[in-house]
């Protein structure tokens, strides 16, 4: 398909994370908000759970918005982080997200971002993911404290942002940095060519 640079991105996500790296793209783009059921059984891979809450994300924007002269790409995220067989997302409460960051401290654990693309104009589909792994400093209970103190954990899988100062938690990482922050921009620019859109 042709590039066509009148084409937009429709984000299906309030996170200024992913505004952000969605507007690093310097793509026109819109934010349509998107409210899904988050439940994935138990059984699922990591893979699975990124890919198919990232579908779940792009396809309820694109009901409300499809349209055969709608010149736009829904794009839905989603992020998780794995240690071991346990899936981190959101902390429930700040006892919660103690818990987390005890259990990932001085350990490497494994964050999954999955994408979805769907053409608003015909519902093509693609839909992909990123891994990387990230390895956390050992931490005091005290430190682990004033980092929920700062109230960055609260709405972060795995209860902490890598971009602010959960920076400092991190001792290094292997993979895609923007995996980790929820969107990682180069698979997606990989994806966008699908759908007419060329970033470069």
């Amino acid at each position: 398909m042709k590039s066509n640079t009148s084409r937009r991105i429709v984000l299906a996500s309030t996170s200024p994370r992913r505004q952000e790296l969605i507007a690093s793209l310097h793509v026109p783009y819109e934010i349509h908000p998107s409210h899904v059921d988050e439940y994935t059984p138990k059984e699922w891979s990591p893979e699975h759970i990124v890919e198919e809450l990232s579908l779940r994300k792009a396809q309820a924007v694109y009901a409300e918005i499809a349209d055969p002269g709608e010149d736009a790409v829904v794009v839905g995220s989603d992020t998780i982080v794995v240690l071991g067989d346990e899936v981190l997302g959101k902390p429930a409460d700040d006892e919660d997200a103690f818990r987390m960051l005890k259990s990932l401290q001085g350990k490497t654990h494994q964050v999954y971002t999955g994408i979805a693309c769907i053409d608003a104009a015909n519902g093509q589909t693609q839909v992909r993911h990123r891994m990387t792994l990230v390895t956390m400093k050992e931490l005091s209970d005290a430190q682990i404290k004033a980092y929920i103190k700062s109230g960055e954990p609260s709405d972060k899988a795995g209860a902490y942002g890598i971009q602010g100062l959960g920076a400092i938690l991190v001792e290094r990482i292997e993979g895609c940095y923007f995996t980790v922050v929820g969107l990682p921009v180069s698979l997606l620019s990989d994806m966008l060519p699908e759908f007419g859109i060329n970033v470069l």
